[in-house]
């Protein structure tokens, strides 16, 4: 593979709060809590986790809060410093911007697509690519996903789901992020669908994110 990028991770960072309970509860009753557990969440946030958990230089921006939950970003590795914009800044910024080389990703969401009147992620990307000229990606949970490069080939990975099904919190970004991975790596769209797949398929068997590498 080719010499690793550096990926940047812009957006949203929030805390879940994650109650466990032995089944899904039935509207109008009342539940015992077998466990909780407070945990760093967010689409960005968790795509920076994955990502520094799979060992790709990485570094988060957004508006972070003052809290336990900074310091678990510090453990992770992932850069983060306090960024002042003004003028100035901008000015310097806008001189270098002609050197930013892009690589153009478009991850459609299962929603987004059933919204649009699509039922396979198949279908989803094949009626988008015309319209956006980029790389499109669509999850589609337990069937696996599909990716169109500019090619216009269509390429599929199966799903890989765990032996037993704990936790799929964070696994639309865990599937994101590996695919990322793969990709600025070098690898190609089939290699990178699959081991978002496979990644995604893995982060389903436990809770949280540390296990991911093992």
């Amino acid at each position: 593979m080719e010499r690793q990028g550096k990926v940047l991770c812009i957006g949203l960072v929030c805390l879940d709060i994650i109650n466990v309970v032995d089944k899904y509860p039935e509207e109008d009753t009342d539940s015992r809590c077998v466990s909780q557990r407070w945990q760093r969440g967010g689409n960005a946030s968790n795509s920076c986790t994955i990502l520094s958990i799979l060992g790709a230089p990485c570094a988060f921006m957004g508006s972070l809060a003052p809290g336990p939950l900074v310091f678990e970003i510090y453990r992770l590795a992932i850069v983060i410093c306090t960024v002042l914009v003004n003028a100035v800044m901008l000015q310097h910024a806008n001189a270098n911007f002609h050197q930013l080389r892009l690589s153009l990703q478009v991850f459609v969401s299962k929603d987004v697509a059933v919204h649009f009147g699509y039922q396979s992620a198949a279908s989803a990307l094949k009626g988008l690519y015309s319209r956006v000229k980029a790389v499109l990606i669509c999850a589609w949970a337990e069937k696996g996903a599909d990716a169109i490069g500019p090619d216009g080939v269509l390429v599929h990975s199966d799903a890989f789901p765990p032996e037993k099904l704990v936790d799929t919190l964070g696994a639309g970004d865990t599937f994101n992020a590996s695919v990322i991975y793969t990709l600025s790596r070098g690898g190609t769209l089939q290699e990178a669908l699959t081991f978002g797949c496979q990644i995604a398929g893995k982060k389903c068997g436990f809770h949280g994110y540390d296990g991911i590498v093992q």
